[in-house]
């Protein structure tokens, strides 16, 4: 398989692009035919490739509409590449291969003789990196197909068994005195402890974790990933590793790198991939020392339309029914990682217009979106979320998304501005959609204001999706969107209360979060047991 797939990577950009775009058309042909997969389906993937940027073929994957096993197969018939008979992970990645390049590009070494390579990729259509890995090596590729999932596994056992600190950075010396500022650079400095800090940064978003968690205990550091609202171990820290690595992640985000006393909050901006990625680094003083969390900000979810996100169609069209209002009140409910903030993004990106003054006011600025006025709330100035709001009333807004109504003094100008012709979209930390209205409430909001200004509520979580494997990958919203007609309205107006709400909102046709979840278990998304550990059942 080596001669072909060399010569067929040959030539041109052009060319390479030519082929990638004739494979791309067998593998949808035969998705058509051979695995039933719709024309509603292709559409629905169509528009979410368009807002990721992603192949077709990955965004259909991204969305559970073809397994990894059905895609594998396919890749399989139309390029000639074989799946892999052995797929035993080799015991270290062989000398002159950069374990960072291998994990970025989802290539795992299985044989190295003195004329080839042999790789197991999980995406046969572009392998360029594979080439390139092999003309490093001065070797003929010969690749094989592997499943993604097998791949990764592979290279993190690899990984762990890999020490990445094997030069003058001891594991046992002992930890630097938190004063000595000088010798802590020196040790954040030293080229393990660089690398160490990038591949996992790296890695992490390779993985799809949304989030990063350094921590520390009596006997030493650890890592953990959350990928798909699951933390698991990556790897461990020893004193003196985890204090470097905490320096370095301080150095880079601009932090004081002596102070350990305190908590520090500050961002750093890396390229993976091509792309420009965000992270959010907050350190913590614990019992054994320093923790930080990173959050993981790519920017692709700036870019995100609503039909892109997941939702089925009946709620995407009341997310924009609510949307399509001049002016009132839209809340967005939920727990930290229910993906809010990501819907609201995209509720933006919809409702952008030049003919529109679009204004933010968040804490912090996750992803920019051209045309729309963001602005940062930055509490040690004293510009706070009210203060901030009044500020941008005077601005001729039309359109105020508020990162979060958190206090009475928020919850007061937000109503008042959606009073005076403004449409305003605002997150609020509630159980379910109609809760929303107890806490505004509860915040001191007059009931005659609230329901004549309020359009909608919505509470979301996120649940893993199940693959045709029966694994989880991905993950897809669980809903339920309430639009606020004359009936809830008279309702709140006349001080009902949360059960009678409910009852009205079920009579109109509105499903929990448990209706959704049921629905989303009989179509296959995902099954009972995630819908229950969502809903904290």
């Amino acid at each position: 398989m080596a001669a072909p797939l060399a010569a067929a990577h040959g030539g041109t950009a052009r060319q390479s692009h030519l082929r990638i775009e004739a494979i791309i058309a067998g593998v949808m042909e035969r998705l058509r035919v051979h695995h039933g997969l719709s024309d509603i389906q292709i559409e629905r993937a169509q528009r979410a490739a368009e807002a990721s940027g992603e192949r077709l073929d990955l965004a259909l994957n991204k969305l559970g509409l073809v397994s990894d096993d059905a895609l594998m197969k396919v890749y399989s018939e139309v390029t000639g590449v074989k799946v892999a008979e052995n797929t035993a992970s080799p015991d270290a990645i062989p000398d002159g291969i950069d374990p960072l390049f291998l994990k970025t590009n989802r290539l795992l070494p299985l044989e190295i003789t003195d004329d080839v390579i042999r790789v197991a990729v999980a995406d046969p259509v572009d392998l360029r990196s594979a080439h390139a890995l092999a003309l490093r090596l001065n070797r003929t590729l010969d690749v094989c197909l592997l499943l993604r999932a097998d791949i990764e596994r592979s290279l993190s056992m690899i990984a762990q068994r890999t020490p990445v600190d094997a030069t003058n950075l001891s594991e046992h010396s002992p930890e630097v005195a938190a004063d000595d500022i000088d010798r802590l650079r020196d040790i954040a400095s030293e080229a393990p402890v660089i690398r160490l800090v990038a591949e996992t940064i790296e890695s992490a978003f390779t993985r799809g974790a949304s989030d990063i968690h350094i921590t520390r205990n009596a006997e030493a550091g650890r890592v953990r990933y959350r990928i798909d609202g699951q933390l698991s171990d990556v790897r461990g820290l020893s004193p003196r590793l985890h204090q470097a690595v905490i320096s370095r992640l301080k150095i880079m985000a601009a932090l004081d790198i002596g102070e350990r006393r305190l908590p520090q909050d500050g961002r750093i901006q890396i390229s993976a991939k091509g792309r420009e990625i965000d992270l959010r680094i907050s350190t913590m003083p614990h019992a054994h020392g320093e923790g930080a969390f990173i959050r993981i900000l790519d920017n692709r979810a700036a870019n995100l339309e609503l039909a892109g996100l997941g939702f089925n169609d009946a709620q995407t069209n009341r997310i924009r029914q609510i949307l399509s209002h001049p002016h009132g009140l839209f809340l967005i409910t939920g727990p930290t990682g229910s993906g809010k903030t990501t819907t609201l993004y995209a509720a933006l990106r919809h409702l952008n217009d030049p003919s529109k003054n679009i204004v933010t006011v968040e804490d912090p600025v996750e992803f920019t979106i051209a045309g729309i006025n963001q602005v940062q709330v930055n509490r040690k100035a004293g510009l706070d979320f009210a203060r901030t709001l009044r500020s941008v009333l005077r601005q001729d807004p039309d359109i105020i998304m508020i990162g979060e109504i958190r206090d009475r003094e928020t919850a007061a100008i937000a109503v008042q501005a959606a009073l005076t012709g403004h449409l305003v979209l605002a997150t609020l930390h509630t159980n379910d959609a109609l809760s929303a209205i107890d806490r505004l409430l509860d915040m001191d909001v007059e009931p005659f204001l609230l329901g004549s200004i309020l359009r909608g509520t919505m509470a979301q979580r996120l649940v893993r999706k199940l693959t045709g494997k029966g694994v989880f990958s991905g993950r897809a919203p669980l809903a339920e969107i309430v639009p606020v007609g004359q009936e809830l309205q008279d309702a709140i107006i006349n001080r009902r209360g949360h059960a009678q709400l409910s009852r009205i909102a079920s009579a109109l046709g509105y499903e929990t979060l448990a209706d959704a979840g049921k629905s989303m278990v009989e179509t296959g998304v995902t099954n009972a047991a995630e819908i229950a550990r969502a809903l904290g059942e």
